[in-house]
């Protein structure tokens, strides 16, 4: 993630966590948490204000959540049950850790370059048949929103080609539209993937 979105997600912590807070992707996380064995251990890459790791936390899962904005980390760790520290969607183990990675609205801000490496690198920080929880918005090309947020936007065809190369298998999908912090309204894919 680049330097200016992370400072842009310093400046709007307290925002983005009252944005985020009514949790509108609970479908997939019960989904998601249904297919995960009792205790399972769940990476929220890119985890924002930790509204998603504390659900998880509370359904009895060992919950680490990683973000680069250091505002961000700092409401994630202030949830019950959550480990939560600073760092880039790289920093990821490179032996199998994971039952489940939660990457929700995270990994659209790398460059669309840069997103193969990052889905092997998920891979492998999975165990085998491990879960992963992308969601990303739809389009073409990379650009900036209106507060100045960097984001690359992928079509269906592209990020299923690219989950595929990377060894997952996609088992479940829903296409939906929504307004985020910028106001901006926007489609989106939600994909559930087993490694």
């Amino acid at each position: 993630m680049r330097d200016a979105t992370i400072a842009i997600y310093d400046a709007k912590a307290q925002e983005y966590a009252r944005l985020s807070a009514r949790l509108p992707e609970r479908a997939e996380m019960e989904a998601f948490a249904a297919l995960l064995p009792e205790g399972a251990r769940i990476l929220d890459l890119g985890c924002g204000p930790g509204h998603y790791a504390a659900w998880f936390a509370a359904q009895g899962f060992t919950v680490e959540a990683l973000d680069a904005s250091g505002e961000m980390v700092a409401l994630a760790a202030s949830r019950p049950g959550v480990s939560a520290r600073q760092g880039r969607f790289e920093d990821l183990p490179e032996t199998p850790t994971y039952h489940g990675i939660w990457a929700n609205f995270s990994l659209l801000h790398l460059p669309r370059a840069e997103l193969p490496a990052q889905m092997r690198r998920i891979k492998h920080a999975l165990y085998p048949s491990g879960l992963l929880h992308l969601a990303m918005k739809l389009g073409e090309g990379e650009g900036h929103d209106r507060l100045g947020r960097f984001y690359a936007y992928w079509g269906e065809d592209e990020l299923e080609a690219l989950l595929l190369e990377a060894g997952f298998t996609i088992t479940a999908r829903r296409h939906a539209e929504g307004r985020g912090l910028a106001g901006e309204r926007d489609r989106y894919l939600l994909i559930r993937a087993h490694g």
